[in-house]
């Protein structure tokens, strides 16, 4: 019974932060800094562990599910949603940066543009894409 009660609180917690992640995700789309891509990834490994159902419906969007799909398959990235990950955050941050004149806050603008732009510049590449 206990063993059952773990299950299924894992299961919760599972499904959760899938859900979390790809809301994250879907801000990430429109916010320069988040990105969306690793938040999408972290999704569908929450939901295949805990809901086959919702790791089918991101496998199944045609926006995003070809890109989880090859991670899966692969562990890799196509080139293009590297290179459109880091012009969107890259236009965002400069626009953040040049309409900021308190210096501290531009310096945290630059430390919270390195966070997402190491963690795509990290993943591996698909060949020949």
């Amino acid at each position: 019974m206990e063993k059952e009660k773990s299950i299924t609180l894992k299961k919760y917690f599972l499904v959760s932060g899938g859900l979390l992640c790809v809301s994250l995700a879907s801000i990430g789309v429109f916010l320069p800094g988040l990105p969306t891509t690793p938040f999408l990834l972290l999704a569908a490994a929450c939901f295949t562990r805990s809901s086959p159902r919702l790791h089918k419906k991101l496998l199944d969007n045609k926006v995003f599910g070809g890109l989880i799909r090859n991670w899966e398959e692969n562990r890799t990235v196509p080139r293009k949603a590297k290179i459109i990950g880091l012009l969107t955050l890259f236009g965002g941050g400069c626009y953040s940066f040049a309409a900021i004149d308190h210096l501290p806050l531009k310096v945290t603008v630059l430390f919270l543009l390195l966070i997402p732009t190491i963690i795509l510049l990290r993943l591996p590449e698909a060949r020949g894409l």
